[in-house]
């Protein structure tokens, strides 16, 4: 090759090493993290599930893209959130926090692939065939959140055993209702002998008054129901509950981390691991949604706040403190 020829060909080979660097760049593929809450009191979800896509040889900034979309606590953004991750063409949807991510997901898409970590069952809303073979594009992880509402009964009245008539805080008509957590707590109530209550608030307006009749029904103890609106209101729930000095069981631990008598439930940064690990990071290597099974916790978590209990007079029973897996004092 002669001289000239050669410096031409490397001249251009040189020119073309941007363009190939530039491709490479924009090929990166981007995810979707739909959260119904906010980047705050959810960032150690944020944190657990890149620690999964890290297992799984992805890392974000390097050969990952994450597109972030907060719905700040409003169930009713949550569609046009979807929809505007679909128009960004992710190539997969995380749909975290509530199962409503799930359905806004479903709704705005039937191809690109969505993986849920939220409380709710994919087969029986119609976003999975079964939890084996789920055949369509929504798989993930099923927290069973509602399911343990007869559990936390349970629990609360070792806590309270004096308690003869018990409240649940329901979301109300508004929101998804959670058929299970009801019929739940009513089938235990009743094996146990106890009266429930049912208080519904729909709104955060709405907290006070429920209290109100929480506390004029003469309700021994609560059971605060799985609504992302309590959660999102986790420190207005607690602060009320410990100013009617009213014995409460929470569905997570972020209640009794911020004052909340005990909660009883799936560790919620867990399964956003396992959704980065075992179902983003697969799918983004050609995994196909229909072929994964959606996964259910098999460990629950039992938190107790004894400071909480202190100042509300109680005296924790031994055997409980045996099952605690973590005691606030």
């Amino acid at each position: 090759m002669r001289r000239r020829e050669f410096i031409t060909l490397l001249g251009g080979a040189a020119a073309a090493w941007p363009l190939v660097a530039h491709a490479q760049q924009s090929v990166m593929p981007v995810i979707g993290f739909l959260d119904w809450g906010s980047p705050r009191p959810d960032g150690r979800f944020v944190v657990a599930f890149r620690k999964g896509l890290a297992e799984a040889g992805y890392v974000e900034g390097q050969n990952v893209a994450i597109e972030y979309r907060w719905a700040e606590g409003q169930v009713d953004r949550l569609p046009a959130l979807a929809a505007d991750l679909v128009r960004r063409q992710v190539a997969v949807i995380v749909a975290t926090g509530v199962f409503e991510t799930a359905l806004a997901a479903a709704s705005a898409t039937s191809t690109i692939p969505i993986v849920v970590a939220a409380g709710g069952d994919p087969v029986k809303y119609g976003l999975a065939a079964s939890l084996n073979r789920p055949g369509g594009n929504v798989t993930g992880v099923t927290l069973i959140s509602t399911e343990l509402a007869g559990k936390r009964l349970g629990l609360l009245l070792e806590m309270v055993p004096q308690a003869t008539t018990v409240a649940y805080l329901s979301g109300g008509p508004r929101l998804l209702k959670y058929e299970n957590e009801a019929s739940g707590i009513l089938e235990a109530a009743r094996a146990l002998g106890r009266q429930v209550i049912v208080v519904e608030a729909s709104r955060d307006r709405d907290f006070e008054a429920a209290f109100a009749t929480i506390v004029q029904r003469q309700a021994g103890a609560l059971i605060v129901g799985v609504v992302p609106l309590f959660t999102y209101n986790s420190n207005r729930i607690v602060a009320l509950a410990e100013r009617h000095k009213i014995p409460t069981i929470y569905p997570f631990r972020v209640y009794a981390l911020g004052g909340g008598l005990m909660s009883y439930g799936a560790n919620l940064e867990g399964p956003l691991r396992q959704v980065g690990v075992n179902y983003v990071g697969p799918i983004l290597k050609g995994a196909k949604p229909a072929d994964l099974p959606v996964q259910q916790p098999t460990n629950f978590e039992l938190i107790l706040n004894l400071k909480t209990a202190k100042a509300l007079g109680l005296t924790v029973p031994l055997p409980l403190l045996g099952l605690a897996d973590e005691v606030i004092e």
